[in-house]
This record gives C-alpha cells, structure tokens and sequence, in this order.
C-alpha cells in the first residue's frame, strides 16, 4: 500500500498528504485552506457536520472564517448573498428540505452574478420525513443558474471545492457554484484522501480574488444591486446569465486540466468507463458511480461489451458529451435517484433522451429507472439488474417498460398498518378535578388543582416505547404539561426530538391526534386547521362526532424551532388563533448533534459553538422568546419547569381556558438533555430546577399584559449563585475556570439583568 501511495502522490507537482476523512471533513478542510471571508449556515442532516468542523477549527485558530449561525436556512442564503455582494469570498452548505426553503434566494444571487460556494449534501425532500441520501432536492437545482459539479466519494468533494472557487470567480462566469455529494454515502463514509499538504499552494491555485467588479463596499462606486427590471432589459440579463453558464462549462474544462497538472488528480465534465467499444451502457451519478464500474469489469468477463457513464457536472449538462459517448451504444439504462413526478422518468433521463435527439442520435434505446430514494442502497446486484434492462431492450429490439421504478416492493393488504394504541376514553380525559374560573375583580383566572396524585390515573398522551434517549426532560415536561389539560386534544409538533422519536412508521407513540409540518411551518399549520375547526363546526359538519367539548389545539417545538419558525409564531400570535404553543427549550438543535440555537446560553459549549484556545463557547447571549411572545399582547404568555410540577399543571390549566375563549397562548418549559448537557441521566430535574432557583429560568406568567413571577427563590431563601447551576454540566463547566472568566461575567450580568427586569415588571403593572 505505501507503495501505490507513494506512486499516486509522485504524480503531483505540489506537496500532498493522505488523511482518511468523511465528505463533510472534507468540504471543511477545503474551506479551511480556502480561508473564505464568510459563512452563513443553518444546521440540517447531513450536511451539518461541515458548520461543526469548521467551528472546531476556528476554536483552535485554524482559520479566521466569520461563521454566522442563522435563524433558518433562508436567513443563511441571505447572509450569504450580503456577504457576496460586499465582496469577499462566501461559503455555505446545506441539505434537502433546508435547500428547498432557500431556494427563492438562490436564482437571486446567480442572477445577480455574485459568486460563492455551496455544498448540497444531497437528501430525500420530505414528506413524509426522510433524512438519508437521494437526488431529490439536487434536481431542484438544475434551473436555479447555479453551475453544479458532482463528488462521487470524499476526494472529489475536496478536489471540487477547491475547483469550485476558481470555476466561480472567473471572469467569464462570475456565478455561485453548487457542489453536490451523496448524503451519508459519500459525507460521512470515510476513505483515503489526499490533499494539498500546504496553504499556501491551495492559494496559489485559486489565485487572488479578482479585482474590478462592483461591489457594495466600494464608496467611489456606489451600485444598485438588484434593481427592478423590465424587458427587453429583463430578457437580455437573462441571456447573459445563459451564455455565462456555458460558458462554465469550458472554464471548467480548462480549470479542470490544470489541476489534472498539479495533482495527478482529473475529473473530466463526462466520466466515461469501458465505453470505447460499449454496446450497452447504464448511466448513474455520485456514489453509486463508483460501485457500477465493478459490474461493468465483471459483464465484460463475460463477454459482454459493458460500458458506465458518470457526469462530473450536470450544469451545464454535458449534452454533446453524452450524445457522442453514446453513438455506438445500443441500450443505455439511465438511474435517476429522484423522479421527475409526472415526466415519464428523472430529469436526467429526460436530459438525455434530449441531448440524443438533438445531436441526430435516434438509434441508442433508453430506458429510465428510479432508483435509491430515501437512502436504499445501491449494491452491485442492483447495477447488473439495470444493465439486464439494456441488455433485454437489445435482444428484443424495443424497450418492454420505458420507466418505472426498480427496488419498489408491491403493497400487502395483510402488512396495512394495525391501530396499536386504543383510542384514549374521553372520560379518563376530562377528570372534573381541575377547575378555570375567571377572576371579575382581577381580571385574570383562579386555578384549582388537586394533589397531583390524584391526577396519576389521567391517561398519557404519549405512549411508552419511543425512542429518546435515556433521561430525556421532554416527555416528562410534556406529560406534566398534559395534566393540567382536560379533554382531546389535537396537536402538531415541529421537526425535532420530540418527533423524530415518537413517529416511526409504520407506528406512532401518539395516542392522541398527531401532526407534522415543516421545521419553521408549525404555528401556521396548526392556525389552518384551528379555523377549519371552528368553520366546519359552525357550518354544522362535525355535528355527527358528537363533540362534547372543543378540542384544545398544541403545537409543540423545541430543538431550535423557535429559530426557524418564529416569524409563523409570532404572525399567528397577532392573528390570535386559539391554541397553545409549546416550547420545550432544551438549549440547541439537539435532533441534529447539538448544534448552537439562538436559546442556547452564552458561553455554552455545543458543536457549533466550541471550546477551544480561541473561542469559549457560544460568543452572544440567548433569545427570551417568552418576551418576544408577550410583546405581541396575547392573552396567556407562562414559563414552567418540571421541578416545581403544581406550577406548571396550574400553568397548563389556565393556557386550555385561554386558547379555548380568548386566544393564542405561548408557553416555555426547560427541559433536560443529558446526551449533550454531558449530564447525568437522572439528574434531569435537579438541574432544571438548579437554572430556576439562580435565576437563569424565571418561572413566571403574562396574563393580558400583566407579569406576575410565581416563584422568587430569592423570597424563599433559594438562591443559588449561577455557578452552581453551571457546575452540573458537562457543556457549561469550563465556565467556572479563569480563562473564561469574562464570559461568566458577562452571562451573569445579563441574567441578573433580566431577572431585575422581571422584578421590575412584577411589580408594575404597565411594564
């Protein structure tokens, strides 16, 4: 092995070295030595882990990146296409649904021509919910006049990086450039990679950033980025955005053989294996690129004259290319890892059958398979089943079945998902023991609760059997939270733990009505289907369910969805739906590997926020998202925690009598994550009630606009020093010693500031 090694680095004019990485490792390292100026991001799976290397960099001072964690990958594109514009270099990365909800941004910036760099970690679009590899969210690229060159393993995502950059900035482009890999296949597999050993030699192939396009910074130029335009002016912008994307298609080529000179390393825009001779041929993109050239070795033993086609860009797709490698093919199988619904077969297929029509080749048959959606893999057996679809259509003279899928499996009525959980009787719901009386004089609710023993036979909402990690504060908090509602309820739940754990078809630990919407999309769902409720009840349709009560409607979020989704929260808060927004505040993206949330403390330690010679943690202080929701005056606004569970069950209470005869309701529990708190199991209640007791985590209300703190720790003598609660966990103890005593300070002045503040609220009522 250290032979061939030595012979493949021999063939390189530059100093290299192997590391064994992941895609994603690798995409960082390239940035990295890049050295880009910016990087807007937004954590989502798979591509996730580029932000958190980058970060664990910067902590050690690798690089001087300024990574921007944003609220939403749309805010991410923004930051980006601002940076863009001021002229520095940009990065970013992203995956599937978080590339859909940037998309009205990504036609802005090419058709603008600011360049940059963007990894698409390629996954399945939901729905239903599916985070593993397939092309269906790359497919949406292909008309957003982004150049998009493809990594079939962690060394091309490396080499294309570096590519991308110069291919970007060219005077003859000037486009941002898409660089896409297979989720999970190629970002987290680890192989052999090599790399440019020094810098400096990265920057001497790049070259420096070129001088003399406008910028927003240049005071002696002062431009206007974006203005409305009319035709013919519209039309010819357009034109010029066309000839620049194929013109990237020969800048391409010629970048591509230089780097070929300096690393011994090519990637031709048209990958071509054993085609010189081939009579049939399969055509596959990325990953599963690399596991056909086996199949094609082993039907040519058999004397079967196999050839593979894999494109190294796909925008501009490489028509000519493809329609002359083709000639003399007879049969071409084409696997498309994302359907084009509706258009007889992918967009690649259709591709091709285009560029075969259009560079006079009628004669090659073509047959079009779905393949590998949702991360089914691709093995060897699966690539000789599509090459016998070729091989079939040239013994017979005619392609049997023109599309279709292959890996699919038929239905079997016998398989049809079984109700599990009998359906929760209302009279266990609605127990008679916690009464709502509104308070004429006050003008605010008196709540009486029984001992909560006594609540103890109330059914769950959720059933045992899901799948959160040991000593999760979420299902605790919310089972308390679900005491104190009487009656049915229909809830939704954003993207995040509390899903993730308890939907996994075909079964579901939801015993009450259930649904999912998009990560930032859920208080606006949940307001579609409150109206629907109450204008089908008052047109008289739900009069034959026999509804003894209305509904109580939750949304529950966490996991950062208060980021995300907190334009649609606060839009249906003005709009005062009657519902109830939950917030389990857990203090990052933790469905996503603990990633910084805008919740989350200053100076805590998550994996975009690390700990390190040159950073301490997370550098800005959290969001009070319970205040951002009282200043849109809604009826009911609390905080609870699952250590003082009378004053969350009486909480609960109130929020049902609210979102059932006035309005939206907004509520914040804190709960526990010992997986990334780096926390004891079964310390999930003491801490949380260590964060109330310093003042960190005030339990309080807001009832029509007046504050009312329900617990003082200071009036009963339980006041503990911020310190302490700090102490209790993994993420937070490197707080305590003297090099990061300034950010102690700081979080400590300011959560002393907001308590006073609460004080002062508490006992004014006009503030």
């Amino acid at each position: 092995m250290s032979i061939d090694i030595k012979k493949e680095l021999g063939q390189a004019k530059v100093e290299q070295r192997i590391v064994y990485e992941s895609g994603n490792e690798m995409a960082a390292y390239a940035a990295h030595q890049i050295n880009y100026h910016v990087m807007g991001y937004f954590p989502i799976s798979p591509s996730t882990e580029v932000a958190q290397f980058l970060d664990l960099m910067k902590s050690n001072g690798q690089h001087d990146i300024v990574l921007i964690p944003a609220d939403g990958e749309h805010g991410s594109a923004g930051i980006c296409y601002g940076a863009s514009t001021a002229g520095g270099r940009v990065f970013n990365a992203t995956s599937a649904n978080g590339y859909l909800y940037m998309l009205e941004q990504m036609p802005v910036q090419s058709g603008t021509r600011f360049p940059m760099v963007m990894n698409l970690v390629c996954r399945s679009v939901s729905g239903p919910l599916n985070i593993h590899g397939d092309h269906s969210d790359l497919y949406y690229a292909l008309n957003t006049g982004w150049p998009i060159v493809m990594c079939r393993d962690p060394q091309a995502v490396y080499d294309m990086n570096i590519i991308a950059l110069r291919l970007a900035e060219d005077a003859a482009v000037r486009l941002p450039v898409l660089v896409a890999s297979d989720g999970y296949f190629t970002s987290h597999q680890k192989r052999r990679v090599q790399t440019f050993a020094h810098r400096e030699d990265v920057h001497a192939f790049i070259g420096e950033q070129p001088q003399g396009f406008p910028d927003t910074l240049d005071r002696n130029n002062p431009i206007t980025v974006g203005p409305y335009m009319n035709e013919p002016d519209y039309i010819n912008n357009c034109y010029q955005q066309s000839m620049a994307m194929y013109n990237a298609g020969e800048v391409y080529d010629r970048i591509r053989q230089e780097y070929a000179d300096l690393t011994g390393r090519d990637y031709p825009i048209l990958e071509q294996y054993r085609m010189e001779d081939a009579e049939v041929a399969v055509f596959l993109m990325n990953s599963a690129s690399e596991i056909i050239k086996d199949v094609v070795d082993q039907l040519r033993e058999k004397g079967i004259k196999a050839g593979s086609l894999a494109p190294n860009m796909i925008r501009p797709f490489p028509a000519k290319q493809i329609a002359e490698a083709l000639q003399h093919v007879k049969a071409i199988t084409v696997g498309d890892r994302a359907d084009s619904y509706g258009g007889h077969g992918g967009n690649m297929v259709n591709e091709i059958k285009a560029a075969l029509f259009t560079h006079g080749n009628r004669d090659t048959l073509v047959i079009s398979r779905i393949y590998g959606l949702g991360g089914k893999d691709f093995y060897a057996e699966d690539g000789h089943h599509l090459f016998q679809f070729a091989i079939d259509a040239v013994q017979s003279g005619k392609v049997e079945v023109p599309f279709d899928y292959y890996g699919h499996t038929p239905g079997d009525p016998s398989k049809a998902p079984k109700r599990v959980l009998t359906p929760m009787n209302y009279e266990d719901l609605k127990t008679g023991l916690i009464t709502v009386t509104p308070d004429e004089d006050t003008g605010k609710l008196n709540v009486r609760i029984p001992p909560l023993r006594a609540l103890t036979k109330k059914p769950k909402r959720i059933a045992p059997g899901h799948g959160a990690c040991p000593g999760c504060g979420i299902f605790s908090g919310l089972e308390l939270f679900f005491k104190g509602i009487e009656g049915d309820i229909v809830s939704i739940f954003h993207t995040g733990c509390a899903m993730v754990v308890t939907t996994g078809y075909p079964y579901s630990a939801h015993k009450a009505t259930y649904i999912h919407n998009l990560f930032q999309n859920g208080a606006a769902t949940l307001s579609g289907v409150v109206e629907m409720f109450w204008e089908r009840k008052r047109r008289g349709e739900l009069d034959h369910l026999g509804l003894k009560d209305d509904f109580t409607f939750v949304m529950i979020t966490g996991d950062g969805g208060m980021d995300i989704g907190m334009g649609p929260a606060i839009g249906a808060a003005l709009r005062n739906h009657k519902m109830i927004i939950l917030e389990y505040d857990n203090e990052g993206y933790m469905n996503t590997g603990a990633q910084l949330s805008y919740s989350t403390p200053m100076g805590h330690r998550t994996s975009t926020s690390n700990v390190g010679k040159h950073q301490g943690g997370k550098v800005f202080h959290h969001k009070d998202t319970a205040q951002i929701m009282a200043a849109t005056h809604i009826p009911y606004v609390f905080t609870g925690s699952e250590a003082y569970p009378q004053d969350l069950v009486k909480k609960a209470a109130k929020a049902q009598w609210y979102a059932q005869h006035e309005g939206l309701v907004y509520g914040k529990i804190l709960i526990a994550c010992p997986l990334n708190w780096l926390s004891d199991d079964q310390e999930g209640s003491n801490i949380v009630g260590a964060a109330v007791d310093s003042c960190f985590f005030p339990l309080y209300e807001v009832e029509h606009g007046v504050t009312t703190i329900t617990y003082n720790p200071e009036d009963k003598s339980k006041k503990i020093p911020l310190s302490d609660w700090l102490k209790t966990m993994g993420k937070t103890k490197h707080m305590t010693k003297p090099e990061y005593e300034g950010s102690l300070k700081s979080f400590e002045t300011e959560v002393e500031r907001r308590w006073n503040r609460l004080k002062a609220k508490h006992e004014n009522a006009y503030l």
